[in-house]
């Protein structure tokens, strides 16, 4: 018996507050239909070409319909691919190291899995509003990509 082809879904896609958990994604794509799981983890650097000195922290605020849109991307890139998706960015102050995104993407074989990924970040870094100030070592802050 053949398994039903896969049709592409959003398993979550989140704004958040706290903490990001990258197993949490895994597991919420996870399904036997998939051979192959792609995964994105963003974290905060200590430097950026715009930041006079080192980077200490961001601090991202999102626009109150950012997770509907984020949850839109979501979902046509999901239905492009045929892979499952599991989302989330991170609001509020990161310090260096913090985990500011994660996007998890399962499908039957590796080509979908990773094209889901790639266009989905992509989307979320040129669609979704989310904005970030960054605060160098002189304490120096400014608002990035608006």
């Amino acid at each position: 018996m053949t398994p039903p082809a896969p049709t592409g879904r959003v398993a979550h896609a989140r704004v958040v507050d706290e903490p990001l958990d990258v197993g949490a994604h895994l597991a919420a794509v996870a399904d036997p239909v998939h051979g192959a799981t792609d995964v994105f983890v963003g974290t905060i650097r200590d430097h950026d070409p715009q930041a006079r000195g080192s980077v200490v922290r961001l601090e991202y605020e999102a626009h109150p319909d950012a997770e509907g849109m984020l949850t839109a991307l979501a979902a046509r890139v999901a239905q492009s691919t045929g892979a499952t998706i599991a989302v989330s960015h991170r609001r509020g102050e990161l310090a260096v190291g913090d985990v500011a995104v994660v996007i998890a993407s399962a499908a039957p074989h590796r080509s979908e899995a990773m094209d889901a990924t790639r266009s989905l970040i992509e989307l979320v870094k040129t669609e979704v509003p989310i904005w970030k100030r960054q605060t160098d070592d002189r304490g120096r802050s400014d608002w990035v990509g608006l």
